[in-house]
């Protein structure tokens, strides 16, 4: 991170997010910006929002939080190297300088757009070197002049530095023109000495090419001869042994390099996934590629050691069961929340503020009055949605005076009337007909565990009895499928008549139905259990089931 980007931390909600977690998580993601500095708050979402929250977001022209699906540490949050991508047209000498110079064993082929086409390391030039015993692997590798050069530092004298040695084979022109003659084919490449006699023996022999090392001074008969006979020529400062010893690392990385099976990775991926697979490989670098597929650069091993986690501050929440996937990878900060105090652990201690009210939205209000910080009228249009969401308007036992005084105190800055707003929110949350059994169902479900026992509750609010009984006919089938795809032993779907402060309970799993009499000292009616003056999940259905839950 640089000395002028601030580090960013991201304000989140539990997994599908009600109205107060991501009402609570913009809010307080405001505050934080205008009260820190060095940082940058971003608030954020860990599922897909309800109709009620979409109509909140609406009503106050709020921007919809970024969706997370895992917190847990990726590639982009590893340093990577920016090692430049390279050509496959460049000799396997310059890639060999590139990796003494960078210090890197392995360097990434890129293609014009950016993409990666294949690998080199310092075992292929090496091997390219040690183990070739082909003199027509020039021609074989379709060696540019281009490159011949570079290589020996030479000087073109005739001839196409962009063309291509594509024939003929490697041969050294060390004996007398009348030997030379025998053993120089068609297209041939003939490294040689100073010799007049010998040039003029190859220039007649057809040599493609004639590379004359020690720097002579060619005559330009030579030099026009050669031009006649089509003949590249080139001088070298180098001697004839060093050019031979040279002349195959002017081969480009193209025929040599890795093109498939390459082991890659992409920024987006989890940091756990991409470190399984490093342990079972040989490779020391591995290359990076963006959200388009381009290459952006390497990473080793030991950059895993430097890696920088997720900043989150966590709202509305502080169960791991609730958390966004991926929470033990990531770095909590702060926990602003008003349930029971649940089973996420942190590493170092955190700022974690706690109050048995009935909302997160009134301690973010609370805050900004301790804090001195004006609210704007879309931010208190927010939270005061908030609350009167969670509160039922204000008919939920767990509403607390102080939640309803923040409220009052909201709605006047937002300009609206309480009851006629949580009214229009409340049957917004109420259409259900275009909804899928899993949108109704995960709207705001929540996953608990007792004495080993996992449980799931979600919570359907509606204005009348014929919205509540048109979702039973959509979920009560439903339900079996809800315990395999969360892995849970036991379900309970609170179907709550806002107006009449009842909840009528429906449930599945093994001992379910058992677990809610014993609980609630009463027998079930027909589908459900009608629980009457029970509206609230956190205060008056979890505790009783907890409770039941140990007794057994």
């Amino acid at each position: 991170m640089g000395l002028d980007e601030k580090r960013k931390v991201w304000v989140v909600g539990h997994k599908n997010p009600d109205t107060d977690s991501i009402c609570s998580a913009i809010a307080y993601a405001y505050l934080k910006s205008r009260t820190s500095e060095g940082e940058e708050y971003e608030p954020k979402r860990a599922g897909e929002l309800n109709e009620e929250t979409k109509y909140v977001l609406r009503a106050f022209g709020a921007d919809t939080p970024g969706l997370i699906t895992d917190v847990g540490a990726q590639v982009k949050d590893i340093e990577i190297r920016c090692v430049p991508g390279i050509s496959e047209d460049i000799s396997l000498k310059r890639a060999w300088d590139m990796m003494r110079d960078l210090n890197v064993p392995t360097l990434a082929i890129t293609d014009e757009e950016g993409y990666m086409t294949g690998l080199i390391t310092t075992q292929d030039i090496t091997t390219s070197y040690m183990d070739v015993y082909d003199n027509y692997i020039l021609s074989r590798a379709q060696t540019r002049y281009k490159n011949i050069l570079d290589t020996l530092d030479g000087t073109l004298l005739c001839g196409d530095e962009d063309a291509c040695f594509t024939e003929g084979k490697v041969i050294v022109g060390s004996a007398n023109p009348e030997i030379m003659e025998e053993f120089i084919d068609d297209h041939d490449l003939v490294i040689m000495g100073s010799r007049y006699e010998a040039q003029v023996c190859a220039i007649e022999a057809n040599a493609g090419c004639m590379i004359i090392a020690g720097d002579p001074k060619i005559s330009k008969t030579i030099i026009r001869m050669a031009a006649d006979h089509g003949c590249t020529l080139i001088t070298t400062a180098y001697d004839t042994y060093t050019t031979a010893r040279l002349i195959n690392q002017s081969m480009p990385i193209r025929f040599f390099m890795h093109r498939h099976s390459l082991v890659s990775f992409e920024t987006e991926e989890l940091v756990d996934g991409v470190r399984d697979i490093m342990s079972k490989e040989r490779h020391r670098y591995f290359p990076i590629l963006d959200e388009n597929s381009k290459y952006v650069g390497m990473i080793s091993r030991r950059n895993l050691l430097n890696m920088q986690k997720k900043q989150l501050i966590l709202v509305d929440h502080n169960e791991k069961s609730q958390a966004a996937d991926g929470i033990d990878g990531a770095d909590i900060l702060e926990i602003i929340d008003h349930h029971r105090i649940g089973s996420l652990e942190t590493i170092s201690p955190v700022f974690f503020r706690n109050q048995p009210v009935g909302c997160t939205g009134t301690i973010v209000y609370q805050m900004y009055q301790e804090q001195g910080v004006e609210i704007p009228k879309q931010i208190a249009g927010l939270l005061c949605s908030a609350i009167l969401s969670d509160t039922l308007l204000y008919r939920s036992p767990t509403c607390t005076p102080l939640d309803r005084i923040a409220a009052e105190a909201l709605a006047k800055i937002a300009g609206i009337q309480t009851e006629e707003h949580a009214k229009a929110m409340f049957q917004a949350g109420s259409d259900f007909g275009s909804k899928t059994p899993a949108e109704i169902c995960y709207q705001d479900f929540k996953i608990f565990t007792q004495n080993e026992i996992a449980f799931g509750v979600g919570q359907i609010s509606a204005m009348t009895q014929e919205e509540l009984e048109q979702v039973k006919e959509i979920l009560l089938p439903y339900l079996p499928q809800v315990l395999q795809e969360k892995g849970i032993s036991m379900v309970f779907l609170m179907l709550t008549n806002i107006i009449d402060e009842t909840t009528y309970l429906i449930c599945t799993g093994e001992n379910a139905d058992a677990l809610v009499e014993q609980a609630y000292e009463k027998k079930k009616t027909g589908d459900y259990h009608v629980l009457k003056d029970v509206v609230s999940r956190k205060k008056q259905l979890i505790p009783a089931l907890m409770t039941a839950l140990q007794g057994q």
